[in-house]
């Protein structure tokens, strides 16, 4: 992978087109875990494609490649939720559940659809990519200890619903 990066550094079209493709199927987990709406999962990944191209040669190291291009797609992710969260009246985002309704023939993103929005990332990238949580901590620009905590909270948290609901 690291020899079609660096062609992509380069700006070789095909080379940066087979690096979308072989991570597409991460990038689109993790923006299901901001957003149930197609379009703006869409959205999305259309605009961290773009942002990726017209950057990629900034990455200082090939081997993060995967790294780099999952932080801008929570980065962008964010902006577009914080963009919603402000066009929305608090009635409205609470009655919508915009955000935390997910399709329903997937059990993983329902569950995770009750954690806090910055929760549902780090376990998409721990559970659903299996990024080791020193590497959650570099993408997401947050200490490792804090990532595991996190991590430990949101179990207790979805271990209580899920008892509350009979599920377990």
């Amino acid at each position: 992978m690291e020899t079609l990066v660096k062609r992509a550094m380069r700006k070789d079209a095909e080379s940066f087109i087979r690096l979308m493709e072989e991570n597409k199927q991460s990038m689109l987990k993790v923006a299901y875990g901001f957003f149930s709406n197609e379009e703006d999962v869409a959205d999305v990944i259309q605009q961290t494609v773009l942002n990726a191209y017209e950057h990629i040669g900034e990455l200082k190291k090939a081997a993060y490649f995967k790294t780099w291009l999952i932080r801008i797609l929570i980065n962008n992710c964010n902006q577009l939720y914080n963009s919603r969260k402000r066009m929305l009246t608090g009635v409205e985002f609470a009655e919508e559940k915009y955000f935390d309704s997910y399709p329903e023939d997937n059990a993983f993103l329902s569950l995770i659809s009750l954690l806090h929005k910055d929760d549902r990332a780090i376990f998409q990238l721990y559970y659903g990519d299996g990024y080791t949580t020193k590497e959650i901590g570099n993408i997401l620009g947050i200490k490792e200890s804090t990532i595991r905590s996190r991590i430990h909270r949101g179990k207790e948290q979805l271990r209580k619903q899920m008892q509350r609901e009979g599920l377990a």
